[in-house]
């Protein structure tokens, strides 16, 4: 069993997923794991904020094989500790809203370069017509066609998930530090990575012994890496697209009606933006697409300010496709603003940072024994890829083959 200790910059989804699955390894303590969080509130951003959608086939063949284990992570996961009632997993039905009928399609990586909806931008095919959900309010011309197949898409709440990964890693004697931020690295005489300062909210400050150092900050991997590589010429080429969401209830939610599922619905832009919406078990639905990369990445996370503008354009857009007319009783459960990660490419970077491009004469060690790594950059996938991310990260970490092939997501 290894002693190195294993500090993860970050404690979304990803970070979370990443010390699950390598507490789970017979090759390393738990308690040699070590979580760090500067937001004040824990999920704060896209692992709390975001939809929840899953699917197994509408990636890339770049991500493909990470987009099918982790949905199959997911499942089994969900299988195993009753993810239905833990953190609402379900299947899903995919469907898509349009004015007219023509066939989606796209390269699957372009999807936030050309403004398409997250169906069009997969590349997916158009099946059969259906009803769609109870809740869903259809207007005349508009067609409903059904764009995924059965088993291959699903639902979960990303906060309620991320919470049980996160419970999972305590229990199993992972160490959380929250709120606390990574301030710098120190390297032993043989200038080989050896601990992470962190600095607590009361201003207190403590080095944790570290051979392998994980970055998953998300949106904020890239400001991680400066300053703890200062030297570094290479930069994480990862940005940030913000996004309002709402979440919602509606009367005519109909557990009956869903007892098959939850539905997914993506619409055409015809009203300023590609509006996505979830149901979820329980009742409630979710609907985003209004995005932006104008809004600047805060300090942290609890410091984003929801735009009133953006939110009274997704209330707008929700009594639309899901009010009757005459009637106001969409009841607004939660406003969000979170920042998903991003990269030009449209895929996510999953990599060991080689030593030559950490500056400042830092080395790590070799063979699973150290080395610092980058999990960012899924975009609207972060919580679908989230799975499989942690598990092939916790590989690398190890120094083990991965269970995904993940060639083309080494940081350019």
């Amino acid at each position: 069993m290894s002693n190195n200790n294993t500090v993860v910059l970050g404690a979304g989804i990803i970070g979370c997923s990443t010390a699950y699955y390598l507490s789970e390894s017979p090759r390393t303590q738990a308690q040699s794991i070590h979580l760090v969080e500067a937001s004040p509130e824990l999920f704060h951003c896209a692992s709390g904020l975001a939809g929840g959608f899953l699917a197994a086939d509408w990636f890339a063949p770049s991500v493909a094989s990470l987009g099918l284990l982790s949905f199959n992570l997911h499942k089994e996961l969900a299988e195993k500790h009753n993810g239905k009632e833990k953190w609402g997993y379900s299947r899903s039905t995919g469907t898509s809203l349009s004015q007219d009928n023509d066939t989606v399609g796209g390269s699957g990586e372009d999807w936030l370069s050309n403004g398409a909806s997250r169906a069009e931008a997969a590349g997916i095919h158009q099946f059969e017509g259906g009803e769609g959900p109870a809740w869903l309010t259809r207007k005349k011309g508009e067609s409903l066609e059904v764009i995924s197949r059965d088993e291959t898409v699903a639902q979960v709440d990303p906060k309620r998930l991320s919470q049980f990964l996160l419970d999972q890693c305590l229990e199993r004697g992972v160490q959380l530090h929250h709120p606390a931020k990574a301030i710098s690295v120190s390297k032993d005489i043989r200038d080989q990575l050896a601990s992470v300062r962190i600095a607590a909210a009361d201003g207190t400050e403590t080095d944790i012994p570290c051979t392998r150092l994980v970055l998953t900050a998300g949106c904020w991997t890239p400001r991680v890496f400066s300053t703890l590589f200062p030297s570094a010429k290479t930069r994480i080429p990862v940005t940030q697209l913000a996004g309002h969401s709402l979440l919602l209830k509606s009367p005519r939610w109909s557990a009956e009606h869903e007892e098959k599922g939850c539905h997914a619905v993506f619409a055409s832009d015809n009203l300023g933006f590609s509006p996505e919406l979830f149901s979820r078990i329980g009742g409630e639905i979710y609907i985003s697409g209004l995005n932006s990369t104008a809004i600047p990445l805060p300090e942290v996370s609890t410091d984003a300010k929801i735009s009133d503008e953006a939110v009274q354009q997704l209330k707008q857009v929700a009594n639309r496709m899901l009010g009757l007319p005459g009637q106001e009783d969409l009841e607004v459960l939660r406003e969000g603003l979170c920042f998903r990660p991003v990269t030009n490419s449209g895929r996510p970077i999953i990599s060991r940072i080689p030593d030559n491009k950490l500056g400042g004469g830092f080395s790590t060690r070799g063979g699973g024994e150290g080395g610092v790594f980058v999990a960012a950059g899924h975009g609207a996938w972060g919580i679908s890829q989230s799975l499989a991310t942690g598990k092939v990260m916790s590989e690398l970490v190890q120094g083990l083959p991965t269970s995904a092939n993940i060639k083309a997501l080494a940081l350019p």
